[in-house]
């Protein structure tokens, strides 16, 4: 059981919503394990008032991290100081360090902890064609991941064209030939994955059309509640293998600790 006195650190996560997330319970037993006096409060952020709130935490001495997600994970790229090389690629960040200087150091791993997650559920990307959903600020890090660990080719479907062309043209830049305009058609992809947050309330629709899905194909969610999508429950109906949201957060857990509590940058 965690015991906050005075010097506790705080760690604190802004989304809207932010009902559905993890972190609060997770984050905070990571630090427990490793004896830091620290928990990750929730703060349901409203985006109108996201930079408001960044500048008073800011100001709040004893914060020292910040855990970010959606949808504040574009705008909190401005409200650093710094960022990795990763997250300028990206333009997005979800965990911000408060450096002792009072700068915000600001990074993006959810790329590494959605492959990551995949990886631990036996599917590796390499040499693959891979659909993603989904080319916000999650989207845009798991679709840098996705070439950097050698697929063959990524589709990307999302509805705002804008930043759907950006994303692609800035990934053929780094990755040429290897990134396209997609749509919600599974078909002829080894790896379909969702980092959008539909599916979070009854009555949404699929992020793709799963009566084209196939047992051969890989099928991965972002979203943690409910536990398992229902593109997730679908796909296994199927006899597809899959990963659950949970499976991205765990892996990706001890990644933002590591990152809220060291100097060091996790490696681009």
């Amino acid at each position: 059981m965690t015991i906050i006195t005075g010097e506790t650190r705080i760690f604190p996560i802004l989304g809207d919503p932010i009902a559905q997330v993890r972190s609060p319970q997770f984050l905070t037993q990571i630090l427990q394990r490793r004896e830091e006096n620290g928990i990750v409060p929730p703060m349901h952020v409203a985006p109108e008032h996201f930079i408001d709130v960044m500048q008073s935490l800011r100001k709040t001495q004893n914060v020292h991290g910040i855990v970010i997600t959606i949808p504040h994970k574009i705008p909190a790229l401005d409200a650093c100081d710094l960022v990795s090389e990763r997250a300028k690629f990206v333009g997005s960040v979800n965990i911000i360090r408060k450096q002792s200087n009072g700068q915000l150091y600001g990074d993006n791993v959810d790329g590494i902890g959605y492959l990551d997650g995949v990886k631990k559920e036996g599917f590796d990307v390499k040499g693959k064609r891979a659909l993603l959903i989904g080319a916000g600020g999650a989207g845009s890090a798991v679709a840098f991941e996705i070439l950097q660990r050698e697929a063959e080719y990524l589709a990307i479907y999302d509805l705002d064209q804008d930043r759907l062309n950006s994303l692609i043209k800035r990934l053929n830049e780094r990755f040429p030939n290897r990134a396209g305009v997609g749509d919600q058609d599974p078909t002829g992809f080894d790896f379909i994955a969702n980092v959008t947050p539909v599916g979070m309330r009854a009555g949404n629709p699929y992020p793709v059309d799963v009566s084209k899905l196939n047992s051969k194909q890989f099928v991965a969610d972002a979203i943690t509640k409910p536990e398992v999508s229902p593109m997730v429950e679908h796909a296994r109906s199927l006899g597809c293998n899959t990963m659950v949201g949970a499976g991205m957060f765990n892996a990706e857990a001890e990644i933002l600790v590591d990152f809220m509590l060291r100097d060091h940058p996790i490696n681009n």
